[in-house]
């Protein structure tokens, strides 16, 4: 007899049914497990067969093929025992199962227990989206109950989901109110208030967040880089639903959830180490995974020490950064994952850390200090709208108790209403923010006044701009116009811009 069991897979971000047939026939006692499996699946058939023996069923001394279609579509993962498990029972006429209302998801340990699987999230919206039930680990049940109508039956073991699709016992449907999640405020331990001194360096990284601009912190070791770019999120709007829902389902699959609190609010910051490969940024690998890139949808990537990383790394954030997504092709496959992000780093000014300092002296070379900024592409350092450089902080700003700053939330609604000139200006376009303006639409947005058209033409003759930093200043300045609430770009908001530029050739000395 061929037993039929439903349960689910996901390539890369989306999910698609699977389909699992069992088929005991007389032979020598074996299991042969097909459908282009992945190594943690096709170890199952062990999990499996001391599962049933250790929930007392009899596992069949027959010769087994357990198929998971469709066949061609590589299946990766721990999630399908359960179902497998299912089938065997069901086959064996051990039970008489009713399964054909739900999708099925779990891992099995050797006692017959279940254990939670990630990418739940996902799999939820799916069932609901095909109106099926779904049966999976108590542990999981947080994480899909954020699926509003969609009934949810959690189990602990095998023997309790046999003995409910049995119909022995009454499960009733998990319930949480959604509602209530929402309502809670995202929470952020760090604040901006925290930060004493660097006026300039505080001021650019409120115009990069309204604007979504990459960028780029210079400084000697000390003077608050980490520590400033740490506070991005805190100054960010908060997430709408549609945001929730997208963050959630990357974590979901990457299997970074909390059980317990399975909805991610806040503001996405991931910190990777110098040390980390291209892949383990931009995603891919055998088994392709979304990167940090993805990781940091929605909200913020921060490099520090970036001339450090890898060149092969640096360099495969160029599309990501430019388009808002990565493409990853192989032979066989072909996925993409999103990327919009706000791009932050941080570096030194030469190897020592102190070029240009007037507290210590350098004693790197010409040569050393050329060599350590070359690691940093022309193409790449292009993608980025802002540099800014920070000096050393002055002792009675650091250590004077009434040196107070601006806190988070004050920042915070100045980006908001600067947010909202945006997405008034490109309601009828396809773009949301500043940084993303092409050529026409700049020409049509950024309108300049007289004099800050004279001091632009003045600064590009005499810093002689590329055709891009030209573009980048024009998209700062506009933020910064926004920040005021000006409809025109004046000579102020080109100076500032021109500030943050200071890394181009001639600037950077």
């Amino acid at each position: 007899m061929v037993s039929r069991i439903f349960s689910l897979g996901y390539f890369g971000l989306e999910v698609y049914p699977v389909e699992i047939e069992v088929d005991i026939q007389r032979g020598l006692p074996a299991i042969s497990l097909i459908g282009l499996l992945d190594t943690a699946l096709r170890e199952s058939k062990d999990r499996v067969r001391s599962g049933i023996k250790n929930s007392a069923l009899e596992f069949p001394s027959s010769k087994i093929t357990i198929n998971l279609a469709p066949a061609n579509i590589k299946k990766e993962g721990t999630h399908f025992d359960l179902a497998i498990a299912l089938g065997i029972i069901s086959s064996s006429h051990q039970a008489n199962l009713n399964v054909s209302s739900y999708f099925i998801l779990g891992e099995l340990s050797l006692e017959g227990e279940l254990r939670p699987v990630k990418g739940v999230f996902p799999m939820a919206l799916y069932a609901r989206n095909a109106n099926k039930k779904l049966i999976l680990p108590s542990e999981n049940v947080h994480e899909a109950a954020l699926v509003s109508g969609l009934e949810i039956y959690p189990v602990k073991s095998l023997t309790e989901a046999v003995s409910f699709l049995s119909g022995l016992i009454d499960i009733k449907p998990f319930r949480e109110n959604i509602k209530d999640v929402l309502d809670c405020e995202p929470q952020y331990d760090l604040d901006f208030s925290e930060v004493k001194g660097q006026p300039f360096a505080r001021r650019g990284l409120e115009v990069a967040v309204c604007g979504m601009h990459n960028i780029l912190l210079v400084g000697p070791p000390g003077v608050g880089k980490t520590m400033l770019t740490r506070r991005l999120p805190t100054i960010l709007p908060d997430m709408d639903f549609e945001e929730i829902l997208e963050v959630t389902r990357i974590y979901s699959v990457a299997g970074l959830l909390d059980k317990s609190k399975p909805l991610i609010k806040e503001r996405p910051f991931r910190s990777p180490h110098h040390t980390a490969s291209d892949i383990a940024l931009v995603g891919g690998g055998t088994n392709i995974k979304p990167g940090e890139i993805t990781l940091s949808h929605k909200g913020v990537l921060f490099l520090d020490e970036l001339p450090e990383f890898s060149r092969a790394a640096l360099e495969a954030l160029r599309q990501p950064l430019e388009d808002g997504f990565i493409s990853i092709s192989r032979a066989a496959k072909h996925l993409k994952f999103p990327s919009r992000f706000l791009f932050a780093g941080a570096m030194n000014p030469c190897p020592c850390g102190y070029f240009g300092s007037k507290e210590k002296s350098c004693h790197c070379t010409s040569h050393q200090i050329q060599k350590y900024r070359n690691k940093i592409s022309g193409p790449l350092l292009d993608r980025i709208d802002m540099h800014i450089e920070l000096a050393a902080i002055k002792t009675e700003d650091l250590i004077s108790p009434d040196s107070k700053s601006e806190s988070s939330k004050c920042i915070k609604e100045r980006v908001e209403r600067a947010r909202i000139i945006q997405r008034e200006r490109f309601k009828n376009e396809k773009i949301l923010f500043n940084s993303q303006m092409n050529q026409k639409q700049m020409h049509k947005y950024c309108l300049l006044a007289k004099e800050a058209e004279d001091l632009l033409c003045a600064a590009i003759k005499h810093f002689s701009f590329s055709a891009r930093a030209y573009g980048k200043i024009l998209k700062v300045s506009r933020t910064i116009a926004d920040l005021s609430a000006r409809e025109d770009i004046s000579a102020e908001d080109i100076s500032e811009a021109i500030h943050y530029r200071s890394l181009d050739k001639n600037l950077w000395v």
